[in-house]
């Protein structure tokens, strides 16, 4: 289990027992070493070498595993614990995780991207089975006996002639750190005890019987609470503000003013709150005009003048007929919350040690601690980001500025922990949202209806405005007296790619063209939402394919394997299909069948969704029927991990495009609450089904965010199944599908 933990590293070495990795390597073979290349290890073990990194092997009889990847809700320290746990041959229960602590654990970067399983739990395969290799050698000379006779049972080392010996017994005090070969195989899969096996998730028992806390829910001894005062808009500037009533105030332990960020640090929470709300009364802002609205927002992004103009793919169609027709078609994403359900929170302390800890659910540890030790003119090394599990969120929400606000509170009141929560209002109009988007996508196509020339255009803002180690990126940090300027976006590129992920699409067509506007301009403040631009590039080339389907008369289903070369991708489609009985549903009035598929990035989990649908015309409601999603993640760790992963992301994505958008006018966000932005409820989840395709011995594929572009693209399909009309701009509203039914107003 996952445990805040204060000491250092430093300290964590001196006070627990652990394996020694020391080992004697000949003088003249030290100076070839020194004059070879490094191989290149698996996983994050290539930018964090040292196996006591990622092991110890304590006297206690367990073994801690360090790890720099965090818990989101996806159930990463489960499953990377069973890897750990398999290639050691120790049960399951002796794993003890410490994640997060930027003061403790390697550094893995951010926890995003579905890049956990393919990055740290591969670096935990082979460290693990390295580690293994070693203690087997260490009890091989302890008891006289080959290596090759030995076998582990629970840490226990045990030889031919009956002598044995543990793990523990091997541990040896001062740790000579010795770093990975990557040359150490990992078991077969016949010896696996735990990869492959549903194992209950190490947080949810603890989290169900009150035991563990939330960040949110934790109160350290000493306790001082601060609240914010936020500008009125993006823009605006503090013209004025009389602090002394406030600092007069009951509970009041210090008001800060630091250009125009304010802040008030008070006894108890009610305190600050109050205090918040009349230091908010009491400031005056200059305000400026300059939104392009909610509804502008896609004009504008076709007439603001791109940052850059991305050649994604362009592979030109060599020889052939002409196209016998092209089909064009636009889609329309808005922008969208993070919407997490518990809003941000950080608890920072100013040490008398004159170090800064930081206690936070952001998935970017390392890279938050460096922009706030610039942000405050500290060493980095006196910050530390210590992580603690918060409300969910799969993407940059305001994790992050509530550490670095927490911190700028703090530097106020040294020695004394200050927590610091925002208020639903502040998270709902602060927080970074996921990008608006245009997709216009243009095919020619044979008298087959076969795609011959496929051309495809996004039009978006940055999906990636992360600290990522620069403080321009931290809200606060844009109001101080010497404010720190906003960096310039960049998009990412292949094979991950941002605005442009998943906007090659995995179909093979004879000419291939993507072609990215990449607008730097930030109207309203963005930056990752979960799959980035995948779920609306997904969404438009799965509803394009779908139209060309019933352009070409031809099965939906079909009209894909037909263009679809990769057989794993095949194999997705199909078995979807097949668990939802496509080839037998049968057609009624207001229902509609659906079918989207992508592989995300075309690098990690293959995943299709299949949908049943019915649609009110008298109102426009839609009500899903059932869903039916299969995922192909390669060696599965955890089915249930998996599933609940799809599934997740399932319901996510029919929150998103049944409901969510982020509505503003030329002034100020106007989404403030649950009323101006819903979600959805639970009663209108359906039910839903996950197949799953294991792959024993392929390398573990990224599941997290697989499934929201394949949900978002069966959705529309279905409903144009459903109406024999097509949506393309999200979300589906019950007023926009009214409207689209019955276009013209009555008389």
């Amino acid at each position: 289990m996952q445990h805040p933990v204060s000491a250092t590293r430093r300290g964590f070495l001196k006070t627990t027992g652990y394996l020694s990795l020391a080992f004697a390597i000949p003088l003249d073979n030290a100076q070839s070493q020194a004059n070879t290349p490094k191989p290149r290890l698996p996983g994050d073990l290539q930018s964090n070498r040292k196996l006591s990194a990622w092991l110890r092997v304590n006297a206690n009889q367990t073994v801690t595993l360090l790890v720099g990847k965090v818990e989101l809700g996806q159930g990463v320290l489960t499953a990377v614990s069973q890897v750990c746990a398999d290639e050691l041959d120790i049960d399951f229960q002796r794993v003890q995780v410490i994640s997060g602590d930027t003061a403790l654990v390697p550094n893995e970067g951010v926890t995003a991207g579905s890049f956990s399983m393919p990055y740290c739990a591969t670096a935990v395969q082979y460290a693990s089975a390295e580690v293994r290799a070693i203690l087997l050698a260490l009890a091989a000379q302890k008891l006289g006996q080959p290596v090759s006779s030995l076998t582990v049972q629970d840490g226990r080392v045990l030889a031919p002639n009956g002598s044995s010996t543990h793990y523990w017994d091997l541990v040896l005090g001062e740790a000579l750190e010795r770093e990975a070969t990557g040359l150490v195989t990992p078991k077969p899969i016949s010896q696996h005890r735990y990869i492959g096996k549903p194992v209950h998730r190490i947080d949810l028992t603890p989290k169900m019987l009150g035991d563990s806390q939330f960040l949110q829910e934790h109160r350290p001894a000493g306790l001082l609470f601060g609240h914010l005062v936020r500008p009125p808009t993006y823009a605006a500037q503090l013209t004025s503000v009389h602090l002394a009533p406030i600092q007069k105030m009951a509970g009041v332990v210090k008001v800060v003013r630091n250009g125009s960020f304010l802040g008030v640090i008070a006894q108890r929470e009610e305190q600050a709150l109050a205090a918040a709300h009349a230091l908010s009364a009491a400031a005056k802002w200059q305000v400026e005009k300059k939104l392009p609205t909610h509804d502008g927002i896609f004009d504008w992004l076709r007439k603001t003048k791109p940052g850059r103009i991305i050649e994604t793919k362009m592979q030109a169609r060599v020889g052939g007929e002409p196209a016998h027709k092209t089909v064009e078609a636009t889609y329309y994403r808005p922008y969208h919350m993070h919407a997490s359900i518990g809003t941000s929170a950080a608890i920072a302390t100013m040490g008398t040690d004159g170090v800064m800890l930081i206690q936070t659910h952001s998935q970017s540890v390392f890279e938050t601690a460096t922009a706030i030790a610039k942000m405050l003119g500290l060493d980095p090394s006196n910050v530390r980001c210590q992580h603690m599990q918060g409300a969910g969120c799969y993407g940059h929400n305001m994790a992050d500025d509530a550490a670095a606000d927490a911190a700028l509170l703090a530097m106020a009141v040294p020695g004394r922990p200050v927590r610091l929560q925002y208020t639903r209002e502040q998270e709902h109009k602060w927080e970074p949202y996921g990008s608006a988007m245009v997709i216009q996508t243009k095919a020619g196509v044979d008298a087959n209806g076969n795609v011959l020339d496929w051309d495809l255009q996004i039009w978006s803002t940055p999906h990636g405005t992360r600290p990522g180690g620069e403080p321009g990126n931290l809200l606060s940090a844009r109001y101080l007296e010497k404010p720190f300027a906003l960096p310039t976006p960049i998009n990412g590129g292949p094979p991950n790619y941002a605005a442009d992920r998943n906007g090659i699409a995995l179909y093979d067509f004879a000419g291939h063209k993507v072609l990215t506007h990449f607008i730097t301009d930030m109207p309203v403040r963005v930056s990752s939402t979960r799959g980035l631009g995948a779920y609306a590039n997904v969404f438009a080339i799965e509803s394009f394919m779908d139209e060309l389907a019933v352009a070409a008369n031809v099965d939906p289903l079909a009209y894909r394997l037909r263009h679809l070369k990769d057989e794993r991708a095949r194999d997705a489609l199909q078995k979807a299909a097949d668990r939802f009985g496509w080839a037998t549903w049968q057609k009624t009035a207001h229902r509609g069948r659906g079918i989207g598929f992508a592989r995300y990035k075309n690098i990690a989990g293959y995943c299709a969704v299949a949908m049943e649908v019915e649609v009110n015309p008298r109102n426009g409601r839609i009500r899903v029927l059932r869903a039916v999603a299969s995922a192909d993640t390669g060696h599965i760790v955890n089915p249930d991990g998996v599933s609940n992963q799809i599934e997740g992301g399932l319901i996510q994505s029919l929150s998103w495009s049944l409901k969510e958008e982020v509505k503003f006018d030329d002034t100020q966000i106007l989404s403030t609450d649950w009323n101006s932005y819903p979600i959805l409820t639970f009663s209108e989840i359906p039910p839903i089904e996950v197949v799953l395709i294991d792959r024993p011995g392929m390398p573990f594929l990224g599941t997290g965010e697989a499934s929201q572009g394949p949900t978002s693209a069966a959705l529309a399909n279905a409903v144009f199944d459903a109406t024999g009309v097509r949506f393309r701009r999200l979300p589906l509203t019950p007023e926009r599908v009214k409207q689209g039914l019955d276009p013209k107003p009555k008389v």
